[in-house]
């Protein structure tokens, strides 16, 4: 967790050590606090890391614009991972990621 006050620094470099902190081929996620949910959003995929946003770590879309929905920050997240050549997970594929069974 990034940017909270008894949290992490929401920055490239905290994020670098902590991911280099985990054993090779690890799979790890991040996600940041408020404004900083989707400026860590990029940083993790840039990163090699997997991704997720929520209404229970930020409820704006935008400086001042409360988010209608919890599906409204997730369509944020998508478009702005598909404009860094990112697809998000099926559920199928992410239960492979998670190694969970039906």
């Amino acid at each position: 967790m990034l940017g909270t006050k008894y949290g992490a620094v929401a920055s490239a470099q905290t994020m670098i050590y902590m991911r280099d902190l985990l054993p090779p081929g690890s799979q790890w996620a991040s996600f940041g606090i408020g404004q900083f949910e989707y400026p860590m959003l990029a940083q993790s995929l840039i990163l090699g890391g997997h991704v997720r946003v929520g209404l229970e770590d930020n409820y704006y879309l935008a400086k001042g614009v409360i988010a209608p929905s919890n599906a409204a920050l997730v369509e944020k997240a998508v478009t702005l991972m598909r404009m860094m050549n990112a697809e998000p997970a099926t559920p199928a594929e992410a239960r492979e990621i998670l190694g969970v069974t039906n």
